[in-house]
């Protein structure tokens, strides 16, 4: 059995394709999402189609893959080895657990209504509705389009980094002809940080490089500076300085699934302990995998994600209990067009040239070749026009 049908649920039950296993996948939602990508939805460049592809369609030439379950998990059982999805009890033989991680406000949860974070597809459509509703009443307002056209990211690590330059580059080219009574390129975008510089866990000069690439763009970047309160009018700092703001979003924190906390012991991000295998103590049978799993060294990204599922997958398929080696194929920003910083494998650059190496393995590790082509399509209609074909304000309730 497998939880999550994210990257490493993914990997894990493919690491599986040619076992003997029947595999249950179980998910709150019938779909993979493509969250490296999300933001781009948020920011009305892509439709939520172009990042998202039904699960049971990625397995549909996988015989093994017996049954795909559509629902919560609502306890989980190691002593009787059975999962609880709403009414229903599923038993397994080999549990591996990969349900990921969602937003933490360091516990400020009443802020996650007035700043919203950005790890799901409801998210980014609440996200887009604010922005696009954003410069609808700065024109509908005069008076208040100062602050309506006022941006916050809280965070600056990558998710911060990309909504900061995507807002500026909506504001500035997407927008300009749609307004007659105010100018969207008025527009300000603040970048906050806590810590010294943007994206702290890259080195300091592609995090150098990266705050200069904001700041030509227009970006206000702010380092070394906390949130003390968010209200419904804008943010307040700990130094004191108030800034009005119509919209503020969130990306400064994450925490583990709640489902971690079924397995047993938990670090402060709600991350499971596991052993060297990735299996959790006292129980050989039951793997984690992915965000959920506290593994000194391995970030949190989507290929150490990859990693740990495809890892899981062959211990269950061989036995062999060898332990997990995190090979860090490097790291990628992006910042806005032609604009972006990269690291991979010791070779550190910024620039057209990171921008491209980041389309080109997004674009590679999108499953199916129709979100590829739309992908694609859409990134270059993007980029000869400056435009942006999702510009749909829409209201989609939060799934629970």
């Amino acid at each position: 059995m497998i939880l999550g049908g994210g990257f490493a649920g993914l990997n894990a039950a493919k690491a599986l394709k040619n076992a003997e296993v029947d595999i249950t996948i179980i998910d709150r939602r019938n779909f993979h999402l493509f969250q490296p990508l999300l933001y781009q939805v948020a920011m009305a460049a892509l439709n939520p189609s172009d990042i998202a592809y039904p699960i049971r369609s990625v397995f549909q030439s996988q015989p093994n893959v017996v049954k795909v379950l559509l629902g919560e998990v609502t306890d989980v059982d190691l002593g009787a080895r059975e999962v609880s999805v709403g009414e229903e009890k599923v038993v397994y033989d080999y549990l591996i657990v990969a349900t990921g991680a969602t937003h933490s406000y360091f516990g400020h949860d009443d802020w996650e209504q007035l700043a919203p974070g950005l790890k799901t597809l409801e998210d980014a459509l609440t996200i887009r509705a604010r922005v696009l509703e954003a410069f609808e009443k700065a024109d509908a307002m005069p008076d208040e389009a100062d602050r309506w056209l006022t941006f916050v990211v809280v965070g600056a690590g990558p998710t911060g980094v990309e909504l900061a330059g995507a807002l500026v580059e909506i504001a500035v080219h997407a927008m300009g002809d749609d307004f007659d009574d105010v100018d969207p390129a008025r527009a300000r975008v603040i970048l906050v940080e806590g810590a010294d510089r943007v994206l702290p866990p890259y080195v300091p000069s592609l995090s150098a490089s990266a705050q200069r690439q904001l700041e030509d763009l227009g970006v206000d970047v702010r380092t070394d500076s906390l949130v003390e309160d968010i209200d419904e009018r804008g943010v307040t700092l700990t130094s004191g300085e108030r800034i009005e703001a119509g919209t503020v979003l969130w990306a400064a924190g994450v925490a583990a699934s709640p489902v971690g906390a079924m397995l047993g012991e938990v670090d402060r991000a709600g991350r499971v302990t596991v052993e060297p295998d990735l299996s959790i103590p006292g129980h050989p049978e039951v793997f984690v995998a992915g965000d959920l799993a506290a593994v000194d060294g391995v970030p949190g990204v989507a290929p150490a994600a990859m990693q740990m599922g495809r890892h899981a997958g062959r211990v269950v398929r061989t036995g062999d209990r060898k332990p997990f080696r995190y090979s860090d194929k490097g790291s990628l920003a992006t910042i806005g067009r032609a604009r972006a910083v990269a690291d991979i494998k010791g070779l550190r650059f910024g620039g057209f040239l990171a921008w491209f190496a980041w389309l080109a393995i997004h674009i590679f590790y999108l499953i199916g070749f129709r979100n590829r082509f739309f992908v694609l399509v859409g990134w270059a209609w993007h980029y000869i026009t400056f435009r942006r074909g999702a510009r749909i304000i829409t209201r989609v309730p939060k799934a629970e």
